[in-house]
């Protein structure tokens, strides 16, 4: 690695997912031989002194309370922004101003005309870019995609598709960035998700059908708080879909799901066989195809191992099993390797503009109740 040149991040907001992204940064580097030496360089966060305290916590040697100050800062080559969504459009613009490589957590903004100012930008300055829809790196969703690409499956028919999680399953839960208007509610947050992951093992979408359903119509304006605040987005959203190539199925996205923790499924369903996955679940696959004699078909497991790369990069043992943060550690990686080489990740920002029409195709279809094809 002493031949290797640095790259030297900032990475704006210490939340849930600015914690998972410095142990992905920390992380990194001991477990793959990346092309660059990773250095966490800045932190930026909401005041000096909470920067100053995660800096502190999380590794990094400066901190700042104004996030323009990292943007600009010319000893910084990557910026992970994980700020709220609404926040997204003028951080990545005033990092791509700057020359920055620009690592965004998804949605990549709150609406389409913000997702193609951004691409926009991407593509004037010629910028690198990734966007850290995370569970896309699991090795069995790579091996799905194979087996896809490979026929195996035979003509695919039919994608059923689902992220559902309890944390909003009440009405005692706060109003937050996700709950505002700008923030985009549980179709923007979760749906953006099972869109990308239909999007990557099926293709494009071409038309949706979609109904939104706002469960808890106000909400506490604050922890704790006895004020209401009404609420303008969705908790749930359903949405009939139809892929470019000729397949059809059903997407739903939905935080207020009583019980349910983390079900990022899908099934898909083709001529030859099938493939079922759930993220609770999320070192097995399990494959039905046709080749199995009478009395003795039916789903196989398939565990994550040594063979579905780059699982053997953490354990050289199979069954020993991912969990959620390795996936970010495995987006990292990917990210080095884009900025050293100039080559865009995957999703990159434009990857990430087609979902977020998606999502919008959604919601006008949602307020005229007809179908609407995706832009």
């Amino acid at each position: 690695m002493a031949n290797h040149p640095t790259a030297r991040i900032g990475l704006i907001g210490a939340g849930f997912m600015g914690r998972c992204h410095a142990n992905a940064f920390r992380t990194a580097g001991g477990l793959f031989d990346l092309p660059a030496a990773i250095e966490l360089a800045c932190l930026a966060d909401a005041t000096e002194e909470t920067a100053a305290a995660n800096a502190r916590q999380f590794g990094f040697s400066r901190s700042t309370g104004v996030w323009r100050d990292l943007t600009s800062d010319p000893d910084i080559d990557i910026v992970a922004i994980t700020a709220p969504n609404v926040l997204h459009e003028p951080m990545a613009l005033d990092a791509i101003s700057h020359g920055k490589t620009v690592y965004c957590e998804k949605p990549l903004s709150t609406s389409l005309e913000s997702a193609n100012r951004m691409t926009s930008a991407v593509e004037t300055a010629g910028a690198t870019t990734l966007v850290g829809f995370n569970f896309l790196r699991n090795p069995l969703l790579k091996c799905a995609r194979q087996m896809i690409d490979a026929g195996e499956l035979g003509e695919i028919t039919a994608f059923r598709g689902r992220h559902a999680e309890n944390y909003m399953a009440t009405g005692e839960e706060a109003h937050s960035f996700r709950t505002d208007p700008e923030g985009g509610g549980a179709l923007d947050d979760l749906g953006s998700h099972i869109i990308s992951l239909a999007r990557y093992l099926v293709g494009p979408i071409g038309e949706v059908s979609a109904t939104l359903k706002t469960v808890y119509p106000e909400r506490p304006a604050s922890n704790g708080s006895s004020e209401m605040r009404a609420v303008d987005v969705d908790d749930m959203a359903h949405a009939a879909i139809r892929f470019a190539n000729g397949a059809s199925g059903t997407i739903e996205a939905n935080w207020a799901a009583t019980g349910r923790t983390m079900d990022l499924s899908f099934e898909i369903t083709g001529t030859k066989g099938s493939i079922h996955f759930s993220q609770e679940h999320m070192n097995e696959l399990h494959v039905w195809t046709s080749a199995g004699s009478a009395g003795r078909s039916g789903y196989l497991k398939i565990e994550t191992g040594p063979d579905h790369e780059p699982y053997g990069s953490f354990c050289p043992a199979p069954g020993h099993h991912l969990g959620f943060n390795d996936l970010k550690v495995i987006e990292v990686a990917e990210l080095i390797e884009a900025h050293v080489t100039g080559k865009n990740g995957f999703p990159d920002f434009a990857e990430a503009t087609r979902v977020q029409a998606t999502i919008d195709a959604a919601k006008t279809s949602a307020e005229t109740r007809r179908w609407q094809a995706v832009d």
